[in-house]
C-alpha cells in the first residue's frame, strides 16, 4: 500500500484530496467538523515534514460553473486555520493558471486552501487536460478523501496519473482500505452482517455479494416488509416494494444456495400512524395487523439478533433497525450497537458504515467500542458491492 508513512516530504509541494464536505448552519458555522479531524493526521505528518501543503475539496453541489457564494469553502478555511493553529491561505480565485502563481510562492510549513474544485465543471468529468494543470501545482499527491472514493473526477482519480511514482494514501484513505480488505478479504468466522434501511432495491448488489462470504446475514429496518410480504406474511400498511417480491424471494433462494442464514425479525414495535407519538403496540410474531406499521424491531428479535452477534468473530453493521430517529422506535437499532460494542470487547472485529448506521452508532455513545466506522457512505457501500472505486484504483494502479 502506497502511504504516506515512510516518506519524507520536505520541500515537497504537496496536492491532498480531502473530504471537507461538511454540514454548516444557517449562519455559515461548521456544526459537525467530523471529516476535517480525521484527516488531520495526514495534513499534520506533512507540515511536520516541512512541506508545503495545498488541499483540494469539494462543498455542496454547485451547478452553475465558477464561484457561488453559496458554495464557498471560506468558512472552512477558517475553520481549518483554528484546527491547525496557523494561518491558511485561501484564495477564491476559480482560475487554475492564477493559482498556480500562488501556489508557486508557498514555502516549507505552508498551507493553502483551493476554492471549492467543484465550481469547475471538468472536476466532475474527470476532464485530463484540467487534471494535468492541477498537477500542476504540486510535486506529489496524496488522496485521504475516502468520502468520493466512488467518484471517477479530476482531483479523486484522473490526476494520479500524473504522479506515477509519488502517489499516495493519506492515513484515512489507507485505513479505510486496510480495514474493507480486512472485512471482505479475509474475515474471522463466524461472520455477521447486520443490513437495514428502508429499500431492499437499495441493498441488492451488497446482499448478492455478501452472501457467499458471510454465515449470518440480519435484515432489520423498513426493508424487512418486502421480505416478509414475499414469505406470505402480512405487513399491515408497512412500507413496502411491491415491485420487489420477485428480488425478495430470490435473494432467500441465494441464500439457501450459498448456505447462509438469513435472519428476520421475529416481532415487530408497530404503529397506528408515522409518528412519534402514535400508538404502539409489540407483536407476539411476525404478522402485523391491518391498519398498523412496523416501525423498529420487537424484544424477542433483540435477544435473536443480540446472541447471534455476541458469537459473531466479525460484524457489519449497515442500516438501522428501525425508525431511530423517533425515541420512541429507537430501542432495536440502540440494542443493535450495544451488543456489536459488546462483541468487540470479547474480541471481534467490527465494522459500521453508512449515513445512519453511523448516526445511530455516534447517538448510542458505543462509537468508541467498535473496531471501524467508515467515513465514506457511498464509497462503503460500492466497495461492499464489489465495485472497484476509482479513487483507490488511481493510487494503485
Amino acid at each position: 500500500m502506497k502511504s504516506i508513512k515512510d516518506v519524507n516530504f520536505k520541500g515537497k509541494k504537496v496536492l491532498v484530496r480531502v473530504d471537507f464536505n461538511v454540514p454548516i448552519d444557517e449562519n455559515k458555522n461548521i456544526t459537525d467538523d467530523t471529516r476535517m479531524r480525521e484527516s488531520l493526521p495526514t495534513i499534520n505528518k506533512l507540515l511536520n515534514d516541512g512541506a508545503a501543503v495545498i488541499i483540494m475539496a469539494h462543498f455542496g453541489r454547485p451547478k452553475k460553473g465558477g464561484f457561488e457564494e453559496e458554495f464557498s469553502l471560506n468558512p472552512v478555511a477558517k475553520h481549518l486555520s483554528e484546527m491547525l493553529n496557523k494561518k491558511v491561505m485561501f484564495t477564491q480565485e476559480v482560475l487554475v493558471d492564477k493559482v498556480a502563481g500562488l501556489s508557486s510562492n508557498l514555502e516549507n510549513g505552508d498551507v493553502m486552501l483551493l476554492e471549492n474544485i467543484r465550481f469547475y465543471p471538468e472536476e466532475t468529468k474527470g476532464d485530463v487536460a484540467f487534471a494535468e494543470k492541477l498537477a500542476k501545482l504540486g510535486d506529489a499527491y496524496v488522496n485521504d478523501a475516502f468520502g468520493t472514493a466512488h467518484r471517477e473526477h479530476a482531483s479523486t482519480a484522473t490526476i494520479a496519473r500524473f504522479f506515477p511514482n509519488n502517489k499516495y494514501f493519506g492515513f484515512l484513505m489507507e485505513n479505510e482500505v486496510r480495514n474493507l480488505q480486512k472485512l471482505m478479504n479475509n474475515p474471522s468466522k463466524p461472520f455477521t452482517a447486520i443490513v437495514g434501511g428502508s429499500k431492499v432495491s437499495s441493498k441488492i448488489d451488497i446482499l448478492k455479494n455478501l452472501a457467499p462470504i458471510v454465515d449470518n446475514i440480519i435484515i432489520g429496518g423498513g426493508m424487512t416488509y418486502t421480505f416478509l410480504k414475499a414469505m406470505g406474511i402480512n405487513i399491515g400498511t408497512s412500507i413496502c416494494e411491491d415491485d420487489k417480491i420477485d428480488l425478495a424471494n430470490d435473494l432467500i433462494e441465494e441464500m439457501k444456495r450459498q448456505n447462509t442464514k438469513l435472519i428476520l425479525p421475529v416481532d415487530h414495535i408497530i404503529a397506528d400512524k408515522f409518528d412519534n407519538d402514535a400508538n404502539k403496540l409489540n407483536t407476539t410474531d411476525q404478522s402485523i395487523p391491518d391498519g398498523y406499521m412496523g416501525m423498529d424491531i420487537g424484544q424477542k428479535s433483540i435477544e435473536l439478533f443480540k446472541n447471534i452477534i455476541l458469537e459473531s468473530k466479525t460484524i457489519l453493521w449497515n442500516g438501522p433497525m428501525g425508525v431511530f430517529e423517533m425515541p420512541s422506535f429507537s430501542k432495536g437499532t440502540f440494542a443493535i450497537a450495544e451488543y456489536i460494542a459488546k462483541a468487540t470487547k470479547q474480541g471481534a472485529f467490527s465494522a459500521v458504515g453508512g449515513g445512519d448506521s453511523v448516526a445511530a452508532i455516534n447517538q448510542s455513545g458505543f462509537a468508541k467500542d467498535v473496531s471501524y466506522i467508515s467515513t465514506g457512505g457511498g464509497a462503503m457501500l460500492e466497495y461492499l458491492e464489489g465495485k472497484t472505486l476509482p479513487g483507490i484504483k488511481a493510487i494503485l494502479d
